[in-house]
């Protein structure tokens, strides 16, 4: 064979490092975003964080006095706003020329991008005056606490002291009496009625129905200690509790008046005092903290319609270090300095273009919604990512990133990006409906139904096909139970 040398010439797309770095920004969350941004600020000491995420929190001098210094920051550059970011058609372009005017400006130390400065007090009176929060009281601490105000031997109350803890969260007694009085030293020769004993004493303390042993015991020791309940409707409600429970929370009202003969305003009554208890009393003191969002955009009435702003809450303010840049323009630097600065400029782009494109995206989606947030979530129309791609010029899977766990907070609530997309449901006039409107009218007709005859499957998807949809039995079924509404028997009521 003969060799010979070929030229030929290809097109293919390569990631490079900044693209790669803009896409895992993308579809990074709140949260994650900041992580984040905290470990590269440890990495590289060319940028540098104008805002500080502690700025509100209480400080400590040390001699244990609380400082209050305030602290104050310059002015970066306005965040985009619904007036920002749609000319020229794509971001790339916009970020090169805002690139390059930075640069043309005097500098790389003086770009960065954020929310505008403010105070490390933001002016608020309780800033000036701040408070420490109370360390929350265990279960455990509140009943040990009502053991110390007792007459009792240290003897007794090291069995209860046993017996507390033992109990779970809800505060239940997770293991039998004779599991513990098993587990306990033989030499202590502790009976076995002095811990039915300590129990008994446990189950009298607040709150009503701690120690019980089943769910049962627990409303029973609630109805016992309920005040102002007649004697024939505490004893019926204390039966149904210890002996009809299932067939009470089966709603088998039917089966229990005729075991326990009585008509429909004596079961109403007993009924009602059941209602009045806690199942979990112990679950009031548990120490969990709820979890909450903060949104990334922010939708509010307009004059002329409704608008759209990034939350500069959660808007980084980032900037590159002003010492290094002038080291590096002098030449007294080293190489590895000058890679961290390019690093830092890429950084503060994609920053900028992530927020840009979440902006555009929101702007996209309320403008398609606009019928929602005028009148709720009856008005949603259906909506897909390709419809706000095609918008966009963007493809799908960016749309995907960027509606991913990114918030909104609306007047109607705070929603996910990804709840104003949903599929459609034909209409008998050729229109489609969108899956989110008919969770909402299915919630809407739960709500207005008689609750001694409530609304069946079928009669629901018949009710929607007489406004024109075209929705199946089981398709309701599925819309209810994604809803967390119980099934026709478990909504009856007497």
């Amino acid at each position: 064979m003969k060799q010979t040398l070929q030229l030929k010439t290809s097109q293919h797309l390569a990631l490079t490092p900044q693209l790669q770095q803009s896409i895992r920004l993308l579809q990074l969350s709140t949260l994650e975003l900041h992580q984040e941004i905290e470990q590269v600020l440890g990495e590289n000491p060319l940028l540098e964080r104008l805002d500080d995420p502690l700025d509100r929190s209480v400080r400590l001098l040390a001699d244990g006095a609380i400082n209050n210094g305030t602290q104050t920051s310059t002015t970066p550059d306005a965040p985009p706003t619904s007036g920002q970011g749609e000319e020229g058609g794509g971001n790339g372009e916009a970020e090169g020329q805002h690139e390059g005017g930075d640069e043309a400006a005097g500098g790389d130390h003086d770009m960065e991008w954020g929310e505008p400065g403010r105070s490390g007090n933001g002016g608020e009176d309780e800033d000036g005056r701040p408070q420490l929060e109370a360390s929350p009281v265990s279960l455990r601490e509140h009943l040990m606490e009502q053991v110390r105000l007792t007459c009792i031997s240290p003897r007794d109350c090291a069995l209860v002291e046993i017996v507390v803890d033992s109990l779970d969260d809800n505060g239940y007694l997770e293991e039998s009496l004779d599991d513990i009085h098993a587990r306990l030293p033989a030499e202590l020769e502790i009976e076995f009625e002095e811990l039915r004993t300590a129990l008994s004493l446990v189950q009298s303390m607040d709150p009503p129905g701690v120690g019980a042993r089943s769910a049962a015991e627990c409303l029973a020791l609630q109805i016992r200690r309920m005040p102002g309940v007649p004697l024939v409707t505490r004893r019926m409600a204390l039966t149904i509790v210890e002996r009809y429970l299932t067939w009470f929370a089966q709603r088998e009202f039917n089966k229990l008046k005729k075991a326990l003969d009585c008509d429909d305003e004596d079961l109403r009554e007993a009924q009602a005092v059941i209602r009045q208890c806690n199942p979990h009393p112990g679950a009031t003191f548990a120490s969990d903290v709820s979890d909450f969002v903060v949104p990334d955009v922010i939708v509010r009435r307009a004059k002329d319609g409704w608008s759209v702003q990034l939350n500069p809450e959660v808007m980084p303010r980032l900037r590159v270090n002003s010492v290094y840049a002038a080291l590096l323009k002098q030449g007294k630097s080293e190489s590895q300095l000058n890679a961290q600065l390019q690093e830092a400029k890429w950084l503060i782009k994609n920053m900028r273009q992530r927020f840009d494109t979440i902006l555009r995206v929101a702007q996209a989606i309320v403008e398609r919604q606009r019928n929602f947030f005028s009148h709720g979530a009856v008005a949603m129309r259906p909506l897909v990512l390709r419809e706000i791609a095609d918008t966009l010029g963007l493809h799908e899977s960016t749309i995907s990133r960027v509606t991913t766990q990114k918030y909104m907070l609306t007047p109607h609530g705070m929603f996910e990006l990804k709840y104003f997309f949903g599929s459609h449901v034909a209409t008998e006039a050729g229109g489609e409906a969108s899956s989110t409107a008919i969770r909402a009218l299915i919630v809407q007709l739960t709500g207005a139904e008689d609750p001694k005859n409530p609304l069946s499957d079928s009669k629901i998807a018949e009710m929607l096909g007489e406004q024109g949809m075209v929705i199946a039995r089981r398709t309701v079924a599925k819309y209810r139970e994604a809803l967390k509404i119980p099934p026709v028997s478990l909504r009856k009521s007497l």
